[in-house]
């Protein structure tokens, strides 16, 4: 496979990723704020730098709703708004059109001016409906993917690029809620503690595997980040994630006949991840194991495009 076909491929389902999480991140700060609470604690800034547009609004005023539907949905010069990541992934599922079934090109192609019609006020007032429609629209491109694509390069690329978009989603949630949104430690354990936790359960869709998983022992935050890091069975962990990564890579692997940097970090983290104890993450420091495996899904990136030659 040409390496441009491959580097396209990659980040179409990278973007398409992206534009999904961002809507849940949205969702769960819409779950966030309605709770009471001092005004410092500032849940939509959080749902900012989860995304890594906290820069975008500057000083010390708080953000609010208005806020985040500019930068995060409508914004096309931000690469983490949904206008952007779909319109991205739009353009490069267009440069490899021939790489792509009938059905992946029309679900991804769909309906894709939508967001055009779309003012601030009009995204306000419509955006629990307009957050589903993203939700449903990169769904669907998962299905035709699943019942359509051959299983060749391309596909292994494509899961690649969105499996390292959700570890990382993920990753920056948990970081989030345990580094930034408490900081005051008087609160953990907290109802409003509780509330935030079960929140970035339901962000994830993760409420009922949560259930199964543990029964009815309750939420508790260590719990919800072993879930949520090392559960090799739950598609939205760091640990699945992760294993679909190597498992696409030895593919890679295997076709060309060489393994490289990007192989050994991927199964070198999967190792890490597997041989990990529940609750000793939690224990450890969950923002020190959060920080450091974002570093790794940021090298991965890195050598993944190294080896295949991305521009």
């Amino acid at each position: 496979m040409l390496s441009r076909t491959a580097e396209n491929i990659f980040w179409m389902a990278r973007y398409i990723e992206r534009a999904e999480s961002t809507a849940r991140l949205i969702q769960m700060g819409q779950r966030m704020t309605i709770l009471p609470g001092p005004i410092h604690r500032e849940e939509w800034r959080s749902v900012l730098q989860v995304s890594g547009s906290d820069g975008l609004v500057g000083g010390e005023r708080v953000v609010d709703e208005e806020d985040i539907v500019r930068l995060l949905v409508l914004d096309e010069t931000n690469p983490s708004s949904i206008c952007s990541c779909l319109g991205r992934a739009r353009a490069n599922g267009r440069a490899v059109r021939t790489a792509l079934t009938q059905d992946m090109w029309e679900a991804l192609n769909d309906d894709w001016r939508r967001l055009e019609t779309y003012d601030l006020p009009r995204a306000r007032r419509d955006l629990s409906e307009l957050l589903d429609w993203v939700k449903t629209r990169a769904s669907t491109f998962r299905g035709t993917v699943e019942t359509g694509q051959l299983r060749n390069e391309g596909h292994d690329f494509l899961r690649i690029g969105g499996a390292i978009e959700r570890a990382e989603m993920t990753l920056r949630l948990l970081d989030v809620k345990y580094y930034v949104l408490l900081p005051e430690t008087a609160v953990v354990g907290g109802g409003r503690d509780h509330y935030q936790w079960t929140s970035v359960l339901h962000a994830l869709t993760a409420a009922r595997a949560y259930h199964h998983v543990y029964g009815g022992a309750g939420y508790t935050p260590w719990q919800i980040a072993d879930l949520l890091i090392l559960n090799p069975q739950f598609p939205r962990s760091v640990a699945f994630c992760f294993g679909q990564i190597s498992w696409h890579l030895d593919r890679l692997a295997q076709a060309h006949g060489q393994r490289g940097a990007a192989h050994e970090t991927a199964a070198t983290m999967l190792a890490e991840l597997r041989g990990r104890e529940r609750g000793e993450i939690f224990e450890d420091g969950l923002h020190e194991f959060v920080a450091n495996a974002l570093i790794v899904t940021n090298r991965l990136s890195r050598e993944i495009a190294q080896a295949y030659h991305f521009a």
